[in-house]
Order: C-alpha cells, then structure tokens, then sequence
C-alpha cells in the first residue's frame, strides 16, 4: 500500500527525545513531552534537575539560513548578558538537527529553559522591568541587520491583505478597514526613527517572569529588521486587551514606557506612532494566519476576521478620542 502524503505531522516524544539525547550525549533520565503543536511544535526535555526546551520548525516554515540567523541574534544577546532563552549545541558543537519527517525535512533546535512563569496580569514592576529589558535589547540591536524579513508597507499590509483574500471577499467591511488602514499607512511616517532587529511578539506569553521579577524573553521565530517602535506598539496593543479597565492599561502602559526610557529615549514621534505599529503589526498576524490555514489556522473564519479586526478598530478608536480630548 502506498503511503499517503501528509501537510503535517507531530513526531513522537519518545523518538524525538531518544534522537536529542544521543546528539546532545544526556543520560536515560531526560524524558520528552509534547508541550504544543502550532506554528512550530514545541516539546519539553527534562530530568529530576534540568530542563530544556525542544522546537521542531514546520516545513517550509523557516528555511536554515532563516533558524541559522535567528540563533545568532540569540548568542549575540546571551553575550551580552540580556536575559533570553538561547540555543543549546549538541555533542558535536552543531546548534541545528535535521529530521526527514513524513513532510520533508524538520529543523530541531534545543533551547534553555526560561525559569519563572507566563503572568498575563502584570504588575506595575513587572512592566517597567519588561520595558527595561526590551530597550536594551534594542541598545544592542540598533542599526544592525539580519538576513531574515524587513518590516514594512509591503510585509506588514499589503502581502496579509493578499494572503487574506484567499478566504474573504475584499467587500466585507473588515477587509475595507485594512485596505483603507493600508491606504492610510506609509513607509516614510516611520522616518527619523529607530531601526534595527526586532522580535516582533513580544507579549506574556513569550517570557517567564520569577517570584523576583527576572524576566526571560524567548520564542525569536519572527525576528527580523525594521522600526524598533514596533516591538513597543505591539506590547503596548497586547496590554490594552489584557486589560480592560483602561485606567489600569495607562497605569502599566506608563510603567513599561518608563522602564523602556530608563534605559533607552523615546522621541515625541516614536511615542505618537505605538497605535499605528501595535495596529500593523495585528494585520501581519492576520495574515501569517491566512498563509498557515491548511495546518494549524481552521479557526479563522468571518466571524474570527471580524472579531480580530474589531479588536485593531477598538485599539484604533481609543487613541482617537484620547487625542481629540488631549489625553494622550
């Protein structure tokens, strides 16, 4: 019988845990789990002492040039003492494995294990030291390049806008909005800012926080180059759904802005662009869902679209009034 091809598949722990520990040379008592599947597959190494953690890139999701640029970012932190998860090497000093999945060919690469725990509701503290870290991760990462995507017009509206009308009709009032957000969106406002390597998600649930506050940033699979305001809108947009008492939002938001200005300045124009960056980078969001649909996407349907877009029009509508009443 001929063996039918598959979109994607979830390796087995147990082989995949017998695969890491001989290439990593660690003893019998490491056992792996699967933690999660989506965009990658995620699998947690462990011993009564240790713990690492395993990601399996889809296929055709990165390429290797794409994880070797990404892992390189990593050691470049970790070098410079910025607390983020980095990459393991196995016995042989290799920081990439190879799997021949039923697919095509899977990437592996072995992580440190962030300590500490995903805290969705921050308290002021946490978020001053969130910003903290992220602007000196950004001191680091000022004015240099990676060989991964550029944030733009093109990456961020128009190439999701494309993705998305595989599965809308450009007449729903939701794919109105971001055509006209896209229209209303342009390269040069973002002029006489801060370029360099950003991650692009940074939110509760890529760092762990300890009962001391250290903060652990990981999960870089979408860093790349661009305006470094947006990794300030997106955390700033993420904060203002968690919270729903706006007041309590400003409070936060203001701490993670001063923690971020304790180490790193802020102009004028940069801070009056966290709705627009927060709001653009929502859409590309959209449209990695749209690109991923046949595996790990079935949930986006109109009433996911409009929901999703409901939320950048609510983000949009509140720093509107905000401004019109002078609260900004």
């Amino acid at each position: 019988m001929t063996t039918f091809p598959v979109i994607a598949s979830t390796l087995s722990a147990k082989q995949l845990g017998d695969f890491v520990k001989d290439r990593y040379g660690l003893d019998d008592k490491y056992n792996c789990t699967l933690f999660r599947t989506g965009m990658n597959h995620t699998y947690f190494l462990s011993n009564t002492e240790t713990k690492y953690v395993l990601r399996v890139y889809s296929h055709n999701w990165r390429s290797k040039t794409e994880i070797i640029e990404e892992l390189e970012l990593l050691k470049s932190l970790k070098n410079e003492n910025l607390s983020v998860s980095f990459p393991i090497e196995d016995k042989d000093g290799a920081f990439i494995q190879e799997i021949n999945a039923p697919e095509g060919t899977r990437y592996v690469v072995l992580f440190s294990f962030a300590q500490g725990e995903k805290i969705r509701f921050m308290d002021h503290e946490t978020c001053f030291r969130i910003g903290s870290l992220m602007a000196n991760i950004h001191n680091h990462t000022e004015n240099k390049n990676i060989n991964r995507v550029s944030y733009h017009k093109e990456s961020l509206i128009e190439l999701p806008y494309a993705y998305l009308k595989q599965f809308f009709s450009e007449k729903l009032p939701e794919m109105e909005f971001i055509r006209e957000f896209g229209g209303n969106f342009q390269n040069s406002d973002f002029d006489n800012t801060k370029t360099g390597i950003i991650h692009m998600d940074i939110w509760y649930d890529n760092m762990a926080v300890t009962a001391e506050k250290e903060i652990t940033i990981f999960d870089f699979d979408f860093c790349g180059n661009g305006w470094q305001i947006l990794d300030v809108g997106y955390f700033c947009k993420q904060l203002f759904f968690i919270e729903s008492d706006k007041v309590q939002y400003e409070l936060k938001m203001q701490s993670f802005l001063q923690g971020y200005q304790s180490n790193r300045f802020l102009s004028e124009k940069e801070l009056s662009l966290i709705p627009k960056a927060g709001a653009s980078i929502f859409i590309f969001y959209l449209g990695v869902q749209a690109q991923r649909f046949d595996w790990s996407n079935i949930f986006l349907t109109e009433n996911y679209l409009k929901m999703f877009v409901g939320r950048i029009k609510a983000w949009m509508d509140y720093y509107t009034k905000n401004e019109i009443t002078g609260t900004i």
